[in-house]
């Protein structure tokens, strides 16, 4: 009986490092599907305080002592406002399932006066600036609603734009000025008018 040899081909050369190359991106596509896929339960099924953690990890995002959230898109310049100051925002609020709940082009609005996340963000930037914020409920309305359109309890993203902002000195002059004109409404009518 005569054994038949058939000669082994030898393996081309690269084509173990090719298979290995191919399976690196098989496991790292994998790697990558695993993390979209949790990232997105995590964004629209997680309590606020799962997205928030989530959040911290993105891209340019900071978390304050307090656990507001921010990212400046657009960096402003000059100095920030102060709690005292009046502020002049565009902004869009949203929930986290993207229901927009208010939105305004030119806002003025006194910045120690808004919600304590919100105040806190605008003490951040500077005019020109533009952040996207993430108010935890606890720097928001927490458990009361100011509203049907926010639930209690409701994480709030903001898009704000710093348009401008005057001091307390700056708004008092502009409030006596408008009274001494007889602009400003509910104010003491001009020197010698309804006498």
């Amino acid at each position: 009986m005569s054994v038949t040899t058939v000669p082994i081909q030898p393996i081309q050369k690269g084509l173990l490092a090719k298979i290995w190359i191919g399976v690196l991106l098989i496991a790292g596509a994998a790697l990558l599907l695993a993390y979209t896929g949790t990232r997105s339960v995590v964004s629209d099924g997680a309590s606020n305080e799962q997205f928030l953690a989530a959040n911290a990890d993105e891209d340019g995002v900071v978390t304050t002592e307090s656990g507001l959230q921010y990212k400046v898109i657009k960096p402003g310049e000059g100095p920030s406002p102060t709690a005292t100051d009046t502020a002049l925002v565009k902004y869009e609020g949203r929930l986290r399932d993207d229901t927009i709940f208010d939105a305004n082009e030119q806002a003025p609005m006194p910045v120690g006066g808004v919600v304590p996340g919100f105040s806190e963000a605008l003490q951040l930037m500077q005019r020109g600036g533009e952040y996207r914020i993430w108010i935890p409920s606890d720097l928001a309305y927490g458990e009361a609603s100011p509203g049907d359109q926010i639930p209690p309890n409701s994480l709030l993203i903001f898009d704000v734009t710093l348009l401008d902002y005057i001091s307390a000195a700056q708004m008092e002059e502009l409030r006596q000025q408008m009274q001494a004109q007889g602009g400003m409404p509910g104010g003491p009518p001009p020197q010698g008018m309804g006498q």
